[in-house]
């Protein structure tokens, strides 16, 4: 009885205290598309995703009703950072739906005029916003209808203390007419949240400097996993590590009102039990503490992800090739900064194709079969398989006449036409590949699918085409495993090297692009196509996760496009519509949002690029 009289009270205090409107709401997922689309088309910074922000705590004075029911201390706004635009996950500020969809809009093209180095938040959002006003003065009725909304719903400047109501009447006067003060009057509490203007103290991930000698980090695990880790950044600060002998301390707990936990955790060996209860831990904390240590763990394996044996590797054909890779922050190339190291499968088998593709590869190679130029005789050639009968009559009529005449050109001969094309296709073979799609098939059994009836179909046209897999372990190596050279015939061969495909590590996609753009260059062709094919954006263990390996990879496929190679990209990751259009460009990609399709859509959707 107690605790349904507890549940009751709950539920009710709640309801009265909260100024929310959730019948009302519109979530991010509803709007991203939009909003991606309007923060790129004004300005903005086209690497960023756009993601869902976390709740912070704003330290603004809350009614009495608010202390009691325990809401409302934090708050969702919006701001930008190196890698993603943070809007609200979900908006429910207003009693209209209208309204708090048009807050996304304009919070995305506020944040496009944005400047990355905040200073001042007061004045650098009056900024964007006569910016954003001056450049796009259709928004102006927007804005204002918001501004309206918004300030029925901020506290009475005449119920506030003196210092908080001075502080109160500048933000409205600010927000009706932005830019017309330049000061926000010192109060002894921070004004309420304003939800039309940026954050004004995002929230900063941790700048790790030793990343780069992480020599952990497991594998990618399930891309929905991912995705809501990325949604968990907290604040972060380096402490002291605590000493383990300090003793214990007593206090009142009613004196509590906030709780940590230091959790030792060492990245390049936690296990699986403690890696939940951290993950848990890091969901409830505001601010995560981090220490450094060099001290050992107790009791714990350590497990690197390390390359195989080299009896149990692929053959390795020379010692590699050394390209550059670019560093955004410098805007510059950084010279011979990756290796790529050249691989071929020892132990493959010649094989037959696999008997489940036998329909499919059927029906596509006599679908391919059209796009093969047709056999045609060549005439008046001077030796040929068969006699030119018309050249020849010409040639007896004119010697008849007295004519002298030239017995040359008399044969003739049969030739097929040659499309002045060729492709290079490079698949993604990281670890991510190992995940499931369904209760059979795994990523890297789709891609190996689609490597066979890729070939298959090629082969019917006789275009030329070369295939190779790649994956990466930092910098050094990337290793790209050669399946079919350019000159090599497809037979038992190259399907033995497909079967032998298998995960390996980690997408440093910017140098396997590099190297397909050196190798395709050698190619002789009016046409060149560097065919990517992938199931995530790029990553690695090191300073490549993350906006470093965006832009890399963007410059790698400028500069294929400057030696006149076409890429284009084929993903089955689901998000890759927030970042292909800015690597690619929006006709330089396609998303396969069924995996098990891919097999059966890639050849078909090579022949629709090369039918142009």
């Amino acid at each position: 009885m107690e605790e349904q009289v507890g549940a009751l009270w709950h539920r009710l205090i709640t309801r009265l205290a909260d100024t929310r409107h959730p019948e009302a709401a519109v979530h991010l997922a509803e709007v991203e598309r939009q909003v991606a689309l309007l923060f790129r088309a004004l300005g903005g910074d086209g690497a960023l995703q756009v993601t869902a922000a976390e709740a912070t705590a704003h330290g603004a004075q809350r009614s009495w009703l608010q202390r009691v029911a325990g809401v409302h201390e934090k708050v969702t706004l919006a701001w930008r950072d190196a890698q993603y635009l943070r809007l609200p996950a979900v908006i429910d500020w207003f009693p209209e739906r209208a309204l708090n969809r048009e807050l996304y809009l304009w919070l995305a093209a506020l944040a496009a005029v944005a400047d990355e180095d905040a200073g001042d938040w007061f004045v650098d959002n009056q900024r964007g916003v006569v910016q954003v006003l001056d450049r796009y003065p259709g928004l102006r009725t927007r804005y204002q209808r918001l501004v309206e909304a918004h300030l029925q719903l901020r506290p009475d400047a005449e119920r506030l203390p003196t210092d908080q109501a001075a502080a109160e009447r500048a933000l409205c006067q600010a927000l009706r007419e932005p830019g017309s003060v330049t000061d926000l009057p010192a109060a002894r509490r921070p004004p309420q949240p304003v939800p039309l203007w940026l954050h004004p103290e995002p929230p900063r991930p941790l700048q790790d400097g030793a990343a780069e000698d992480d020599p952990g980090g497991g594998g990618a695990g399930d891309r929905e996993h991912q995705h809501e880790v990325e949604q968990l950044r907290r604040r972060a600060e380096r402490v002291e590590e605590p000493e383990a002998d300090r003793g214990l301390i007593t206090v009142r707990m009613e004196n509590i009102f906030t709780w940590g936990e230091y959790v030792r955790v060492d990245r390049g060996s936690e296990d699986e039990d403690d890696l939940d209860r951290a993950e848990a831990i890091a969901r409830d904390l505001d601010r995560l503490a981090v220490a450094r240590s060099d001290k050992r763990p107790a009791a714990t394996l350590r497990f690197d992800l390390d390359l195989p044996a080299e009896a149990q590797d692929d053959r390795i054909l020379h010692q590699g090739l050394l390209l550059p890779e670019w560093d955004w922050k410098r805007h510059a190339l950084l010279p011979d900064r990756c290796r790529i190291v050249p691989m071929l499968a020892a132990d493959a088998q010649p094989l037959p194709l696999p008997a489940h593709l036998g329909r499919t590869a059927k029906r596509l190679r006599a679908q391919f079969q059209l796009l093969a130029p047709a056999r045609t005789w060549h005439r008046a050639r001077p030796d040929g398989q068969d006699i030119d009968l018309d050249a020849y009559l010409r040639f007896a009529a004119d010697r008849a006449a007295g004519l002298a005449v030239s017995g040359e050109g008399l044969y003739r001969e049969m030739r097929s036409g040659a499309r002045d094309l060729v492709c290079l296709l490079m698949a993604d073979l990281s670890l991510s590949t190992d995940t499931w799609i369904d209760d059979h098939n795994r990523v890297i059994d789709v891609i190996r699918d689609s490597l066979f009836l890729f070939a298959e179909s090629l082969a019917a046209t006789g275009d030329r085409f070369g295939l190779c897999g790649f994956s990466s372990r930092k910098r050094d190596p990337v290793r790209v495993h050669l399946l079919k050279a350019f000159e090599e015939p497809y037979d038992a061969r190259i399907r033995g090297r497909i079967a032998a495909i298998r995960p390996g590590y980690y997408t440093r996609m910017g140098a396997a692009i590099r190297f397909g753009t050196r190798i395709l260059g050698e190619q002789s062709a009016g046409r060149r196509l560097l065919l990517l094919l992938t199931d995530g954006k790029p990553n690695d263990l090191d300073q490549y996760e993350g906006r470093f390996g965006i832009e890399d990879t963007r410059q790698a496929i400028l500069e294929a496009r400057r030696t006149g190679l076409e890429p284009f990209c084929v993903t089955i990751d689901e998000r890759g519509n927030d970042y292909l259009p800015y690597l690619f460009g929006t006709d330089g990609y396609v998303v396969i949002h069924r995996p098990s399709e891919l097999p059966k859509r890639l050849p078909l959707l090579y022949a629709r690029l090369t039918g142009r």
